[in-house]
């Protein structure tokens, strides 16, 4: 059992395809007035039916008034760290805080290199992730960085202007050495979906950001846990993912909460976006707060 203790939050991800935007906004009209946190948008830049994440967000942003963006996650090897540090700078204080920045070193070599993107692989792309979080960090921080590495140039930016509140840096990653730079390094950790990183494949993983994290000198419990999770609300057979009625996902979250960590759960739905939004934020997300508060209390 690893709960964490942390307080719960919940989102959903929205669709960046250009011939769903209308449903998109109204998406998110819908998560915010029905109380969800997080608005999160995927990063695949190289998708030709994909808008842009940054242009996206900030088109919603507009449209919206208290809910919180997430990348999830933000291609570093497409969006240079300074400059990802200074859009991110910028919407925040476009947004009055309104951001966290998910970020990940590049899952998909091949597509990034047809963009133009140096396509790193292994260890390189690790060290490259590692550094471009210094880089995010001082930059946010409104510091002059200056790193000069195999994988970095940076000569002396002098970053701003300072977000309102602090934009915190969480890190996608599934692999070891990923998983590592997450404790050593971010704020938070962003788990692929559930159909790729399963819920018994999580304490694994967990522990090896817990034991970075303890070998940096930082406390475990600092570190958000996401979850993106695929699946379908209903009576919906051969949807991918989690699919049950409410009382299996209030039952499901409720264990992965106070058995496997995570503190943060983002909806992919499987169907009917609103009908699933709807259900999720008004039936599954209030009782999963009372069961893990319950929990937690020893009720």
């Amino acid at each position: 059992m690893t709960d964490y203790g942390r307080p719960l939050s919940f989102g959903v991800s929205l669709d960046p395809a250009a011939d769903a935007v209308h449903r998109t906004r109204r998406l998110a009209r819908a998560a915010e007035d029905q109380g969800l946190e997080y608005l999160a948008v995927q990063d695949h830049p190289y998708q030709p039916g994909h808008l842009d994440t940054w242009t996206l967000i900030t088109h919603l942003a507009a449209a919206t008034d208290r809910i919180t963006f997430l990348t999830d996650v933000a291609d570093l090897q497409l969006r240079p760290p300074a400059m990802l540090a200074k859009a991110a700078a910028s919407l925040a204080v476009l947004t009055d805080g309104r951001l966290r920045l998910g970020v990940g070193g590049g899952g998909i070599p091949d597509a990034i290199a047809s963009m133009g993107g140096p396509a790193r692989r292994g260890e390189p792309m690790v060290a490259f992730t590692e550094e471009s979080l210094t880089v995010m960090r001082r930059a946010l921080a409104g510091e002059v960085v200056r790193l000069r590495s195999p994988h970095h140039s940076v000569g002396g930016y002098q970053a701003g202007p300072v977000p309102p509140k602090p934009v915190e840096l969480w890190l996608g990653a599934q692999k070891p050495k990923m998983l590592a730079v997450t404790g050593r390094s971010a704020d938070g950790w962003i788990s692929p979906l559930n159909i790729y990183v399963p819920p018994q494949q999580v304490p694994s993983r967990g522990q090896i950001i817990d034991e970075a994290a303890s070998a940096a000198g930082r406390d475990p419990r600092t570190i958000r846990r996401v979850y993106n999770v695929i699946g379908a609300i209903g009576d919906h057979r051969g949807a991918p993912g989690l699919v049950g009625d409410v009382r299996r996902w209030v039952d499901t979250l409720s264990e992965w909460a106070v058995d496997l960590g995570f503190d943060t759960f983002v909806l992919w739905p499987a169907t009917d976006p609103d009908r699933q939004v709807a259900l999720f934020a008004g039936e599954v997300v209030p009782a999963v707060r009372e069961r893990v508060a319950a929990l937690r209390s020893g009720r």
